[in-house]
């Protein structure tokens, strides 16, 4: 996931041109797809079904036989998912190291403020990525000048799929402490 933005690199992600081709509805309905997927539902928990309800004292609980507590998938989540908004919008982000920058130090979180402070990022850093795919004027499929190849499109895709395994997994541990009820 590391990305190194190059100093003599700036941009912005492409704009549409304003003539919009016969494509057009195609591309629409594309986009609106598109926030489907990021927004969760359909086939997928959505992220806030995932955390509701979630006892604050099993927030950095560690289930047997599993790597990860919520605090830190959530914060994962967060990070991972901010680090592609920043790459997609940023040209001199430069992202966190990997893997160790990805995740946070501690299995759960210092206080019940830096868990809603991280929720509510999250949120706020997801929205902004639906703001970019429904923006007309965000090309979805042209290469981000300042990376390798990566467009908005495929930006949006790594979030959707990123966010959709790991909130499974936020019910796996869930499930595991006696916390979901199905």
């Amino acid at each position: 996931m590391a990305r190194r933005a190059s100093a003599e690199k700036k941009s912005k992600p492409a704009a549409v041109e304003t003539q919009k081709s016969a494509s057009w509805p195609q591309e629409r309905a594309l986009r609106r797809h598109l926030l489907e997927l990021l927004r969760g539902g359909n086939a997928h928990l959505t992220f806030d079904e995932a955390i509701a309800g979630l006892p604050p004292k099993l927030r950095g609980a560690k289930p047997p036989g599993l790597p990860h507590t919520a605090w830190r998938l959530l914060e994962h989540m967060r990070i991972a998912q901010w680090d592609i908004l920043e790459f997609s919008r940023n040209p001199r982000h430069v992202s966190p190291e990997f893997p160790a920058g990805y995740w946070p130090e501690g299995d759960a979180p210092p206080n019940d403020k830096a868990w809603q402070k991280s929720v509510k990022q999250f949120r706020a850093d997801l929205k902004a990525i639906e703001d970019l795919v429904e923006d007309p004027a965000t090309d979805l499929f042209a290469p981000l000048p300042h990376g390798e190849g990566q467009t908005i499109l495929r930006e949006a895709l790594l979030v959707a799929d990123h966010n959709a395994y790991h909130i499974a997994e936020l019910v796996t541990v869930r499930r595991l402490l006696g916390a979901w009820e199905s």
